[in-house]
C-alpha cells in the first residue's frame, strides 16, 4: 500500500527587499543551504517566503530565518558560514542565542570597521579575556584567535588600562636554519612575525603603529627576547604557542608583572617542533587546568570565520584525526601457532 505524503508548508513575510537580499543574497545563492542542511525548500513570492518540507524541519528553518532576520535588521551581513552556524544552533535548541552573533562591538579598526564576535565560541573567548588575567585559546586556523586578542589589546591601550602591547611568537625553523637566511637578526625573524604586524596595521593603521612602536608602546619580538624580563602594565600575546617547548612556555608565563594581562593562542594540530619534543602549550593546558584566574577556551571548526571551505577542511581533518585515534585504541589480535 502506497501513501502520498504532502509537504508541510509555512509562510513568513519580510518587510523589504533589503531584508530578503540580506538573508538570501542578491542571486538567492543562500536559499539552497536550507535544503542541504534541513531538506526544506524555500520559495519567494515578492515579500512572502514559503517554506515546505518535513513539519519539524520547516519549523526549525522558519525559526532560524526569524533569528537571522534580526541580525539583518541590525545592519549585519549574513553569509553562508553564518547561516550554517545558525542552523546548527537552532538544531541544538539554542535558537535564542543566534541573536548574540555579531551583536557586541569589540573594537573599531582605524578605517572605521567594527570588530565583532561572529560565533558563540568567539564570544566565550572575548569574555574569558575580560574576566581572567591569563587566557589560553586553542583552536584551528581561521577562528580569530590572534586577531581578537590584538583587537582587545588595542582597546586596552587606547583606554589607558595598560601602557604597552607585547606580541611574541616562537621562531620555529621550518626547514631553514636562521643563520643561513639573509639579513640581520630582525630581518631573519620578520617572516615569523608578519601575521602579527598585519593584524596591528589593520587595527591601528601603519602610521599610528609606527608612532607607537617608536615610543615603545608596541613591541613585536621573537619569544627568545622575553627571557629575563618582567612585563608590567602590558597586554602580552603569545601566538602560535603550540611551537613552544615546555621550558619556553614556563619562561613566558613567569614573565608576567603587575597590572598585566596575557593571552596565549595556538593550534595543537599544527605542531612544528622536532619529533619527540613535547609542546609547551599541550603541557600547560594540562598543568594549569582549574587554576583560578586562568581561562581556557577551546575553539572548533564551528568558529572558523574565513571562507566556508576552510571550515570544511578543518572539519575533515578533525574527523580524520578521530578515526586514526579510534583505530590506534582498537585492541590488536595476537595470533599464536
Amino acid at each position: 500500500m502506497q501513501t502520498n505524503e504532502q509537504s508541510y508548508t509555512e509562510h513568513m513575510m519580510l518587510e523589504s527587499p533589503e531584508q530578503f537580499i540580506g538573508m538570501f543574497g542578491i542571486r538567492e545563492e543562500n536559499i539552497p543551504l536550507f535544503h542541504e542542511e534541513l531538506g526544506v525548500d524555500i520559495y519567494a513570492h515578492g515579500s512572502e517566503i514559503t517554506l515546505s518540507g518535513d513539519p519539524e524541519k520547516v519549523s526549525l528553518a522558519r525559526l532560524t530565518l526569524e533569528k537571522l532576520n534580526e541580525i539583518v535588521l541590525r545592519g549585519e551581513a549574513v553569509d553562508r558560514t553564518r547561516i550554517r552556524y545558525a542552523i546548527e544552533l537552532a538544531s541544538e535548541g539554542k535558537a535564542d542565542r543566534i541573536g548574540e552573533i555579531m551583536r557586541d562591538v569589540i573594537a573599531i579598526t582605524y578605517r572605521g570597521r567594527q570588530v565583532k564576535c561572529k560565533t558563540l565560541g568567539q564570544k566565550q573567548y572575548v569574555d574569558a579575556i575580560k574576566q581572567n588575567t591569563a587566557t589560553f585559546a586553542v583552536g584551528p586556523a581561521g577562528t580569530g584567535k590572534t586577531y581578537l586578542a590584538i583587537a582587545m589589546a588595542v582597546v586596552a591601550l587606547k583606554n589607558k588600562e595598560i601602557e604597552k602591547i607585547i606580541l611574541t611568537r616562537p621562531a620555529v625553523e621550518a626547514g631553514e636554519k636562521l643563520g643561513f637566511l639573509p639579513g640581520d637578526l630582525a630581518q631573519k625573524v620578520d617572516p615569523y612575525l608578519r601575521p602579527l604586524y598585519d593584524a596591528l596595521h589593520e587595527m591601528l593603521g601603519v602610521d599610528a603603529y609606527q608612532r607607537l612602536l617608536e615610543r615603545g608602546a608596541v613591541e613585536v619580538a621573537p619569544l627568545a627576547y622575553m627571557r629575563g624580563r618582567t612585563l608590567n602594565d602590558a597586554f602580552i600575546i603569545l601566538d602560535e604557542a603550540q611551537n613552544t617547548t615546555s621550558e619556553q612556555m614556563k619562561m613566558f608565563l613567569t614573565r608576567m608583572g603587575m597590572g598585566s594581562k596575557m593571552v596565549i593562542t595556538g593550534d595543537v594540530t599544527q605542531i612544528d617542533l622536532p619529533t619527540g619534543k613535547r609542546s609547551g602549550l599541550v603541557e600547560a593546558l594540562e598543568v594549569l587546568k582549574g587554576v583560578p584566574d586562568i581561562g581556557i577556551v577551546q575553539l572548533t571548526h564551528r568558529d572558523v570565520v574565513r571562507h566556508e571551505l576552510v571550515q570544511a577542511i578543518v572539519r575533515a581533518y578533525e574527523k580524520h584525526a578521530q578515526k586514526n585515534e579510534r583505530s590506534e585504541q582498537r585492541p590488536r589480535r595476537v595470533f599464536r601457532p
